[in-house]
């Protein structure tokens, strides 16, 4: 009898042993595996950012209530090895994803994934829109669209026709296929972070408005790369303006040009244009490109000199002349250089 009674109890214990683990697996699959609903439109878009820890992710999931619960989705996420496999990138998180299937989806879902992009000094609306297309997939069309729209400058409190020279060259990071509102957006913060209180004062010290000296300064910028020269150049388009001189500008005149940058000929000096700088005295309306750093520091801080005129030098720099007869002279070196 004690034989038997010790037998039946065994065999209840293996059998509780064995309703506990099968108890544990459905506790356990309802978990991890059982879809998780949420009451928002589907698909929620969810952004992850370079260098967010996997407690930030688990706190914006649970704080946009795409997850029920942040230590269940920890517990899955430990069980899975996935805190250090989750990409940066932009998702569209579908309704119904379990646990498991979200973390799955972070790690070799489909998505747009964050690039690193640099806007670089000199670069029309046009060349930038083509570089999106080609490095972030935003459709180039639509960008320069929305970045000649004025009604859509207007909304982000710009009194300006267009986005030409406010989109601030600098490194980005930037989701593929971000829209093209979204760029901008990013590209003119930029460059209302940069024209700090300082600079202001500084434009009005000068007695030119922001959209002036972003103009001179993408002139300036058009002129050279070196950025040691840029302030000399400043200097010589601000002698011209205080006495009133064109500033026969070339690069207001390959602003024009509809193929783009090339050697100009007398006839292209004849187009008629607010923007043909050897036609009409002043400024062009806008800038002719988007101006960096050191070309709009150039602008409001001109090297101060008498010079009225230069002429490239050949080695990627540039003469400078305080008289007519000194530049014509420069310019015969030039035309030697050419020969040469």
């Amino acid at each position: 009898m004690q034989y038997k009674a010790k037998k039946i109890f065994a065999r209840w214990d293996v059998l509780s042993v064995l309703a506990v683990f099968i108890l544990l697996l459905v506790v356990f699959y309802l978990t991890f595996f059982t879809p998780n609903y949420y009451s928002i439109k589907s698909p929620v878009q969810f952004d992850i950012r370079r260098g967010e820890s996997f407690s930030e992710i688990t706190e914006r999931l649970h704080e946009r209530k795409i997850i029920p619960s942040e230590t269940n989705f920890r517990i899955a996420a430990f069980i899975y090895g996935a805190e250090k496999n989750i990409r940066a990138a932009r998702f569209y998180i579908p309704n119904g994803l379990s646990y498991l299937d979200l973390l799955d989806l972070f790690i070799s879902g489909e998505c747009n994934h964050l690039k690193s992009f640099t806007l670089n000094s000199g670069q029309t609306i046009k060349w930038l829109g083509h570089r999106l297309q080609k490095y972030i997939l935003i459709d180039s069309i639509k960008f320069v669209e929305r970045a000649k729209d004025e009604a859509f400058t207007e909304t982000l409190g710009l009194n300006q026709k267009s986005f030409q020279g406010y989109l601030f060259p600098t490194d980005y990071e930037l989701y593929e296929k971000s829209s093209p509102e979204e760029a901008i957006n990013l590209f003119y913060n930029a460059s209302k972070t940069f024209y700090s209180d300082s600079l202001l004062e500084r434009t009005e010290h000068l007695g030119f408005n922001v959209h002036e000296i972003l103009t001179l300064a993408s002139i300036v910028k058009g002129e050279t790369d070196k950025v040691d020269e840029m302030p000399t150049i400043a200097g010589v388009y601000h002698n011209r303006l205080r006495i009133g001189m064109k500033l026969q500008a070339d690069p207001t005149i390959q602003y024009l040009l509809p193929d783009g940058w090339r050697r100009l000929t007398y006839n292209d000096l004849k187009i008629d244009s607010p923007y043909n700088t050897y036609k009409y005295f002043g400024l062009p309306p806008t800038p002719i490109n988007s101006p960096g750093k050191r070309a709009i520091l150039a602008a409001l801080y001109p090297e101060k000199h008498e010079y009225l005129y230069f002429v490239a030098d050949g080695k990627g720099g540039h003469w400078f002349s305080k008289n007519h007869r000194e530049h014509i002279n420069n310019v015969k070196k030039y035309r030697k250089w050419l020969k040469e």
